[in-house]
């Protein structure tokens, strides 16, 4: 086989190994996007529930000094102490 043909043979396997990293390095960026995108939601989730939460603190906070009960359960002390 002539040099030329050689050369332009390695350099279609090049360019074919380079396309095949390509395809993966692809394919991974999705699944890694797919990843973050999940996780924003989960967290997106998270923040809802921790508000939710906090104003039903406040809530029975607020019930518990309208009805003079007196301190609330955020000035509780925690039992350790």
């Amino acid at each position: 086989m002539p040099d030329s043909q050689r050369s332009q043979t390695e350099q279609e396997d090049r360019v074919i190994e380079i396309e095949i990293k390509l395809a993966h390095q692809e394919d991974l960026l999705e699944s890694l996007n797919n990843t973050v995108y999940q996780q924003q939601l989960q967290i997106d989730k998270l923040e809802a529930l921790c508000a939710a939460l906090v104003q039903q603190m406040r809530e029975v906070g607020n019930a518990n000094r309208g009805s003079g009960m007196g301190a609330t359960v955020l000035d509780e002390r925690p039992p350790h102490y």
